[in-house]
């Protein structure tokens, strides 16, 4: 893959340095025996990771002209839920990973008790940012944050999609329910991400189609790289494990298009993506970039 765009390239190195920062301050570790507990959540959230969800939402609260400091901790907030999805999609009774962001999955670092109840306390510990005055002061604000949050984040989001996911082993899935799985799975936290930037921004609803546009087809642009990646990437790049998919039997984009087709399909997005932002100048090449990123990634 060729290097990064320069905007992007930077942008990427500064809301990683910006979500550390902030789960480093947000999370000291107590003097006494929740310390274990604070420290693997600290593990799993610092120090790993492309934050491509803080991305979005920082990228889109700023074409609103939203402060930055305040779209950061939202940004972290929405990692803390991705952080638990990955932990709890590491353990034994999901996939029994063993390494994620070229480390060792936290239930291998601490076992796998801390990891259930580090998961658990990162998804509580993305709603007590969502919802502090001290962060968002408008009331109304903080409870559509907290909706789109949630929505995005279970049984019509995230989880559900991890059940279909489950439930793909063994199945023959066709093309339209892969959609709908990765819609759910993959799609829906980066949706959110647009969705929450667009909150701060205070933008109304009937303004944000074309948002959610480029948030729909980045996020299945997303998972149909992750499934080349999977089918044809190096492990040492990725930081996990790949080719699971193809060895527990489930149907992926790859498996029912073919890698060519698949990465036609994955281009196609990334162009009407791209189109969906047509209304904003300049100030959009971010947002640009990091379509185009989420296509051409290597890892």
């Amino acid at each position: 893959m060729s290097a990064p765009d320069p905007i992007l390239a930077d942008a990427l190195a500064r809301i990683q340095s910006d979500i550390d920062g902030a789960f480093d301050a947000l999370l000291p570790v107590p003097a006494d025996t929740r310390a274990r507990l604070v420290e693997a959540m600290r593990y799993a959230a610092i120090g790993g990771g492309k934050r491509v969800r803080p991305l979005l939402l920082t990228a889109i609260a700023e074409l609103y002209g939203v402060e930055r400091a305040v779209a950061v901790r939202c940004g972290a907030a929405i990692e803390a839920v991705h952080a638990y999805s990955l932990i709890h999609d590491d353990l034994p009774c999901m996939d029994d990973d063993a390494l994620r962001h070229g480390k060792p999955t936290l239930h291998r670092a601490y076992d796998e008790a801390t990891a259930v109840l580090a998961g658990d306390a990162l998804q509580c510990f993305a709603f007590e940012i969502l919802s502090n005055p001290d962060i968002i002061g408008d009331p109304f604000t903080r409870a559509e944050l907290v909706a789109a949050l949630a929505g995005a984040s279970g049984m019509n989001g995230m989880v559900g999609g991890q059940m279909m996911d489950i439930v793909a082993e063994g199945s023959s899935f066709d093309l339209p329910t892969i959609t709908r799985l990765q819609q759910l799975k993959t799609g829906a936290l980066l949706a959110a991400s647009v969705e929450m930037g667009a909150i701060l921004g205070k933008v109304p609803v009937e303004g944000r189609a074309h948002l959610r546009g480029y948030a729909r087809d980045i996020g299945l642009a997303f998972q149909i790289a992750d499934d080349l990646l999977d089918h044809e990437g190096d492990a040492d790049a990725a930081g996990k494990a790949l080719r699971k998919d193809a060895a527990a039997g489930k149907e992926t984009f790859v498996s029912l298009l073919g890698a060519d087709r698949a990465r036609a399909q994955a281009h196609m997005l990334l162009e009407q993506a791209i189109a969906h932002l047509a209304q904003h100048g300049r100030e959009a090449d971010l947002l640009r970039a990091l379509a185009r990123f989420i296509v051409e990634r290597d890892r």
